[in-house]
């Protein structure tokens, strides 16, 4: 009796974890910029106004790196690289807590607009102009607001106030999610009022956002601008988790430099084995993240089906090793880690505002449970 079976189904392919020559040539370019003009008594001495940023950093970083494209393809003015590099870029961006719009600008916004038909009208002049550089923009919703949301988000009219937008008071444009659909409102039009808010993370400052009698462009109707919407989210959600590895690894590093240089009793505090096992366990956290990162990044930028799921447990995880890396480089720095004059409390600060970010760990642990149709915890 012979068995008959089908063809054999196509084996997913695995996805690359490993750095490429290409990311890395930008990761030095990225590194060698943030040093010159984003090293630790620069953004502490910028935290110091409410809008932290540095206009020339964002332009050496955006076009003169090319950074802010990284997502466009080149016919619509971009670079045409993929998440992967954008990824690279937030790493580095999360070693230095530099104040730039990155995140909300060249990867949320970016994404948002991509998900349009920008062939021609209003959406791709401006995601030429945020591809250049020329130009930010910032999704008009709370920072914390998840993928999940984005269809809740389409409600109301242009007349409304959306408070703990991220970098709004550094975008230009505000896309600005409505039930007719999403709108692209001038931040400098009549009408609109950008507050600074006082945020935890000094470095991305949050702002109310009041939309007044304001007007704008449409860009999408409602069940289009929804779907542009979540993916923006979810995008966000997924790269950010390389900002927290690479906040993550600065804070590894530079608590065993520390460690090792200083002393107690005639020895290196780092030698004494409860330390030793405290940077051993965090090293173990930090390797497995950056896999759930690449992970993240290197589905979103396939397309694969599985981006959703690897996005959620890349934020699940990662949220979680970046505040412990955070609270062991304050803690083992000891009395100088507790002092404003350290930048150990930025990086403590920026880990727990992204813990939040685009969706709590636990709203991302639903996220798990219900893509994997396992029982929530």
């Amino acid at each position: 009796m012979s068995t008959q079976t089908g063809p054999a189904a196509p084996e997913a392919q695995a996805p690359d974890l490993l750095y490429s020559e290409a990311e890395e040539d930008l990761r030095s370019a990225v590194r060698a910029l943030l040093a010159a003009r984003a090293d630790a008594p620069t953004v502490i001495a910028a935290t110091e106004s409410d809008t932290p940023y540095d206009r020339q950093l964002w332009e050496s970083l955006a076009d003169g790196i090319g950074a802010a494209g990284l997502l466009v393809p080149e016919k619509l003015g971009g670079q045409g690289a993929s998440h992967r590099e954008a990824a690279v870029v937030l790493e580095e961006l999360g070693r230095s807590v530099a104040p730039a719009p990155y995140l909300t600008s060249a990867v949320v916004a970016t994404e948002v607009l991509l998900a349009l038909d920008v062939r021609d009208g209003p959406a791709a002049g401006l995601l030429a102009d945020l591809a250049a550089g020329r130009r930010t923009a910032v999704l008009a919703l709370p920072f914390a607001t998840p993928a999940a949301d984005a269809t809740a988000a389409l409600t109301g009219t242009l007349e409304r106030t959306v408070a703990g937008v991220a970098d709004a008071a550094a975008a230009d444009v505000l896309l600005v999610p409505t039930a007719e659909g999403l709108y692209a409102v001038e931040s400098a039009a009549p009408g609109v009022t950008v507050e600074p808010l006082v945020p935890l993370d000094l470095t991305r400052p949050l702002a109310a956002v009041t939309l007044g009698g304001a007007s704008g462009s449409l860009l999408a109707e409602s069940g289009p601008a929804a779907t542009a919407v979540a993916r923006g989210l979810l995008t966000g959600a997924g790269l950010l988790a390389s900002e927290q590895l690479g906040l993550a690894e600065w804070c590894l590093t530079e608590t065993v430099r520390y460690t090792r240089e200083r002393h107690q009793f005639n020895r290196p505090v780092g030698s004494f084995q409860s330390l030793k096992h405290r940077m051993a366990q965090l090293w173990l956290e930090v390797v497995s993240a950056r896999a759930a990162a690449r992970n993240a990044a290197d589905t979103l930028a396939t397309g694969s089906p599985d981006a959703p799921l690897a996005v959620a447990v890349a934020q699940a995880y990662c949220s979680k090793v970046a505040v412990h890396a955070a609270e062991e480089c304050v803690q083992l720095h000891g009395g100088i880690g507790m002092t404003w004059e350290h930048p150990a409390h930025l990086y403590l600060k920026r880990a727990k505002a992204d813990s939040l970010a685009y969706g709590s760990a636990g709203r991302h642990r639903e996220a798990v449970a219900a893509l994997t149709e396992l029982p929530a915890p």
